[in-house]
């Protein structure tokens, strides 16, 4: 049997937020009528790929002692109640320990509908795969006991730099959709080594598609319609102390420079691979041009990119609203 992780749908789901964690939603896949609801979620977690060491039958008998597995009306279900095949269970999953990312989360901005941060290096936007409690959207629904926190984008989880929350979720669909409609002016900095021939052209647009498959690493460029464009704006030469300092965490390195980059897409690695693809990879980019393995992730040695600024007109306000580190 292969349950599946449904993704929710628009509406409150019947469970709460809970420790700023949301429910999951699980379907009986056919062919299983009359599977009762304790064996359905015994196979849903020992099916987990990152699976708590303790989330065992006793740690399964509580959620349902405390009411903790549902239907999708928000009745409490019965650990020997028979499952109808395609019918959804809501229950908390137990996330599996995860590494602690050793930074915090500075707050640029805040009013009654924002929550505007500066994301560090290595923090998932929001819960995803192994990356549950070490996101940035756990991290500041139990910082700030706000749990309908939602983010209104989303940055890699190795891109830092200018994210913004939306605090009440009626609010979240009219900060997205500017999103949508590429109505944000994004900025970001990329440090990589220098090439002369690229200043001389700024600014210069790089347009293509971008693919990228479920479970592969790395993104690519195919032929077809384009949905990725970036504009070089402006090549920075480094100073010497900005030099060194990359130097004392990177080790030896080429002449870098400071790029400046604004997306008008938002594909996943968009701008790490437009970057390689012009031959100044990211210092720091884990992904291009070769994939390295997760195990030899350095905190001290972050991918070197960085949303720097975000503008945009508020749909509330009308207000023409800029965010910057």
């Amino acid at each position: 049997m292969r349950p599946t992780i449904v993704q929710r749908r628009r509406g409150a789901p019947p469970l709460p937020v809970k420790d700023g964690l949301n429910p999951t939603r699980v379907r009986v896949p056919e062919g299983h009528t009359g599977i009762t609801a304790r064996d359905f979620l015994t196979a849903v977690i020992e099916s987990q790929r990152h699976r708590h060491p303790q989330d065992d039958g006793s740690a399964l008998a509580q959620r349902f002692a405390d009411h903790e597995v549902v239907d999708p009306q928000g009745n409490p279900l019965d650990p020997d109640t028979a499952l109808a095949e395609h019918q959804d269970v809501w229950f908390y999953r137990r996330p599996a320990p995860e590494k602690k990312v050793p930074f915090d989360i500075a707050i640029l901005h805040e009013d009654d509908r924002l929550l505007v941060v500066n994301k560090p290096p290595f923090l998932a936007t929001m819960p995803r795969g192994q990356h549950i409690t070490e996101t940035a959207t756990v991290r500041l629904r139990r910082e700030t006991g706000n749990n309908d926190l939602s983010p209104a984008h989303r940055l890699d989880r190795l891109t830092s730099g200018v994210l913004f929350f939306v605090k009440n979720p009626a609010d979240r669909g009219a900060y997205q959709t500017l999103f949508a409609n590429r109505e944000v002016q994004k900025t970001y900095h990329a440090i990589a080594p220098h090439r002369p021939e690229l200043a001389s052209v700024c600014p210069t647009v790089w347009e293509n598609r971008i693919e990228k498959t479920p479970g592969e690493f790395q993104a690519r460029i195919v032929p077809g319609e384009v949905n990725a464009v970036t504009t070089l704006a402006d090549v920075v030469p480094l100073s010497d102390d900005e030099h060194r300092l990359l130097e004392s965490h990177h080790g030896s390195q080429p002449p870098l420079a400071r790029y400046v980059l604004s997306p008008q897409t938002g594909k996943t690695h968009q701008l790490r691979l437009h970057m390689h693809l012009a031959g100044a990879p990211i210092l720091g980019d884990n992904a291009y041009p070769a994939p390295l393995p997760a195990a030899q992730e350095d905190f001290h040695r972050p991918l070197r990119l960085s949303a720097t600024q975000l503008s945009f007109r508020d749909p509330f306000t009308h207000d023409f609203r800029t965010f910057r580190l």
